[in-house]
């Protein structure tokens, strides 16, 4: 997050890139299917997967192809027109350190490559006519193994899902001739088929609320690295700008996936400058502070003028372990907003200096963005301690990022990865009481309404017309 004598990195409209959805996305997430693992296994018979053996890992891939070809089957026709065809080149198994190729037809996988072409990934092929194997979708289970050994046992399913996606875009065309919308979209229709899942609808495969934090945490293993070009010609997107496809997908369906990503869509990946790269985006903590001293009062003095009101900017009060006094009672979180004195107060000690360590300086923005957007509240009138006011405020914790991404806040600007920090943020203290209370929200959730604000601005947060 450099200062605005740097070059601002962050893409606002780019030509070549597809664009956030004039529609605001809705601030509830909906139900998760109530049980862990699948409602009933395929059989190998009855859906082939080429080189499968009996491991954890085919079984849930196979369980998850199978769902999606039965959600496409009912989707594709009112999406986009036709009905669905299957894939006609099969989907393959490989484990490429113990691979044996005469499981495989002449010895290849899709694309005619050999099995240890898909090592450590993951793909679709498309058809062609220089291959008779293309329509097809192959994956490492050795590599799903370790993802969902780390980021849950729903991650398998969500890489097919993303391939899958590939296969539509094969059938439909993709969005735009660039790597991160095809990326992006493919994420998308994921979460599309994911909310399918979550509804209860899917015959083998099911995720419980919990799991949807995982699959969040999953796309930072799965991000490009941060610094990266956004027109690299195998850019899949930042940590935000896929989480945010995903969700799009989730909560409005896969009709906002055929229609959001054309040429004006907000990316906020991008290369660092020349002096981002040693400090690799960040400013030091003295000169975060300052930025939130001058950033968050500078975006609600212009928020505020469009409603045709005034904004009193509350004092900012950090302190060490346990808050001061607030109308005769000491607030027990680390992100607190006192309407008896009008103060945000923020824990160094406790939260805010290890954030900043951990995860970077716009993540401290975040952070406290959110009790200051309690104080806009206040001032208007609405509720400031509960679950509504916290929804809000994170939404317009969004929306001040989103200002941020627009160049309309001028003391401060994105640098690569701010906005991924943001992410990491809410997901990483959402189940922590003490930062922002026991407000009963996921990091699903969280994350869900802090992109609502990116998207839609402080009017999809409660504030505004």
């Amino acid at each position: 997050m450099p200062s605005t004598s740097r070059r601002r990195l962050a893409v606002v409209c780019v030509a070549v890139l597809a664009a956030l959805t004039g529609c605001a996305p809705t601030l509830v997430v909906g139900s998760a299917s109530p049980a862990a693992g699948q409602v009933g296994v395929v059989q190998p018979a009855d859906f082939p997967v080429i080189g499968a053996g009996d491991d954890e890992v085919d079984m849930l891939s196979r369980n998850a192809l199978a769902d999606l070809n039965t959600y496409w089957q009912e989707q594709f026709p009112g999406t986009f027109g036709p009905e669905f065809t299957p894939l006609a080149g099969g989907y393959y198994s490989v484990d490429p350190a113990d691979a044996d190729p005469a499981q495989y037809p002449g010895g290849q996988i899709g694309c005619g490559e050999t099995p240890d072409a898909v090592e450590s990934n993951a793909f679709y092929c498309p058809p062609s006519t220089d291959y008779p194997n293309g329509d097809a979708i192959q994956y490492d289970r050795a590599f799903l193994r370790e993802l969902a050994a780390d980021y849950g046992r729903f991650l398998p399913a969500l890489v097919m899902a993303h391939e899958f996606g590939h296969a539509v875009q094969s059938r439909v065309g993709n969005p735009l001739n660039a790597s991160i919308a095809i990326e992006t979209q493919a994420d998308c229709f994921a979460g599309a088929w994911t909310s399918w899942v979550a509804d209860g609808h899917a015959p083998h495969t099911t995720i419980r609320t919990p799991e949807l934090d995982d699959v969040l945490r999953g796309y930072l293993l799965l991000r490009d690295p941060v610094g990266t070009d956004l027109n690299e010609s195998e850019a899949h997107g930042s940590l935000f700008d896929r989480v945010s496809a995903f969700q799009q997908g989730f909560d409005d369906g896969p009709g906002s996936c055929r229609d959001g990503f054309g040429a004006d869509r907000i990316y906020t990946q991008g290369p660092f400058s020349d002096a981002e790269v040693a400090s690799g985006g960040n400013v030091s903590y003295p000169v975060t502070q300052e930025f939130v001293a001058t950033g968050l009062p500078a975006f609600w003095t212009t928020a505020f003028g469009q409603l045709g009101k005034q904004f009193q900017a509350p004092k900012i009060a950090p302190f060490s372990g346990t808050a001061p006094g607030c109308g005769g009672r000491t607030p027990d979180t680390d992100l607190v907003y006192c309407a008896a004195d009008a103060t945000v107060g923020y824990d160094e000690t406790d939260l805010i200096r290890p954030v900043y360590d951990d995860l970077g300086d716009y993540a401290v923005l975040t952070a406290v963005a959110i009790p200051y957007s309690l104080s806009a509240r206040d001032q208007l009138g609405l509720s400031t301690d509960d679950q509504e006011a916290t929804r809000s405020a994170v939404c317009l914790a969004g929306a001040f990022t989103r200002a941020v991404l627009a160049g309309e806040v001028t003391t401060i600007a994105i640098s690569p990865g701010d906005a991924d920090e943001s992410v990491q943020f809410l997901l990483g203290y959402s189940d922590d009481p003490a930062v922002l209370g026991d407000v009963g929200l996921s990091g699903f959730q969280l994350v869900d309404v802090f992109r609502s604000g990116v998207v839609g601005g402080q009017s999809s947060c409660g504030i505004g017309g």
